[in-house]
């Protein structure tokens, strides 16, 4: 037997409304694609005005912002669709895509901007009015810190994957910035013209890194990994205060994540002697018990005698914890 618990405790409100918490995600998506627009702009102009290849490595990085943007946007909506005939378990898996997109598209943006740089280490080119460049650009990196914090840190209280991937993604374009702003700085000073290539290269091999890490978590994500350790160990809690109640035990469990979806699987073993009903009862206590320890969690509670050596009789993972 097999029960399936999602939402909160029976007579208890939940502590997060989906609804407003998908409205907000979307909000600060729309904000993101707004800030990408703005530093693109900025970039661009400053790029045109000093003939810079470290301002124009600094706009196609931000180009890259809005399409990512875009893509984000277009993974929030879907990740909160309900479970239907084609995707019984939602579609909480999109936000990965997302955030593979993200990463791909940085990789071809640093893949341009190393194609538009190494020439400029051979013939180097003097910069014009770097003032009025550093402003504009400096302008656009404040935009970005501001609403790449945010994004982070709403994507984090959100499990929300797209929405934290893009901050972070606007974070590095804060560094590559002020990388930008330091080579170009410089080059105004002392005539050092070969530093603005050498400063778009640095600029592509930091995002580099970025899109990495992008499609490392995005591949494990879409290949089921389990929820975090800690949030393991919150459900490891709860199977611990049910085992003292005495006659009862657990094996096999197992869990994984989804984008903002969790998903949580655990044998319940009790007497032989049982009435359905009765098993059915604890498990349903149980699975609102894993909901209080990980709200919006959905338990799947298969139900075996405990005495049967077949019950254990199953292809899984090692326990857990000791």
């Amino acid at each position: 037997m097999t029960v399936d618990t999602l939402g909160a405790m029976p007579g208890t409100t939940p502590t997060v409304d989906p609804d407003a918490q998908q409205r907000t995600l979307v909000r600060l998506m729309l904000l993101s694609v707004a800030a990408a627009v703005v530093t693109i702009a900025l970039k661009v102009a400053a790029a045109a005005l000093t003939g810079s290849v470290g301002f124009l490595s600094d706009a196609m990085e931000s180009m890259v912002n809005l399409v990512a943007a875009l893509v984000g946007l277009w993974a929030v909506r879907l990740a909160a669709r309900p479970p239907d005939l084609a995707h019984h378990f939602g579609h909480g898996k999109a936000e990965y895509l997302s955030a593979a997109v993200e990463g791909g598209l940085i990789f071809v943006a640093a893949a341009a901007i190393v194609w538009t740089s190494v020439p400029r280490l051979f013939d180097p080119v003097p910069i014009e009015q770097a003032g009025i460049g550093l402003g504009l650009s400096t302008i656009a990196a404040v935009v970005n810190l501001i609403v790449g914090a945010i994004l982070v840190r709403a994507g984090r209280r959100s499990r929300s994957i797209a929405v934290e991937a893009d901050g972070r993604h606007l974070l590095t374009d804060v560094v590559t910035s002020v990388g930008v702003l330091v080579g170009i700085g410089l080059v105004a000073i002392f005539d050092w013209y070969v530093l603005d290539p050498i400063v778009a290269l640095l600029v592509g091999i930091n995002i580099l890194y970025t899109g990495y890490g992008l499609l490392r978590r995005s591949a494990t994500g879409l290949l089921g990994a389990s929820i975090p350790a800690d949030e393991l160990d919150r459900v490891e809690r709860v199977l611990t205060e049910f085992r003292t109640r005495g006659s009862v035990d657990f094996h096999a469990l197992r869990s994984r994540e989804a984008g903002r979806q969790r998903f949580i699987y655990v044998h319940l073993l009790v007497p032989a002697d049982w009435t359905v009903k009765r098993g059915h009862d604890l498990a349903n206590e149980l699975s609102a018990e894993i909901d209080g320890a990980l709200p919006g969690a959905q338990t799947f509670v298969h139900v075996e005698p405990i005495g049967d050596p077949s019950s254990y009789d199953h292809d899984y993972l090692p326990p857990l914890s000791p």
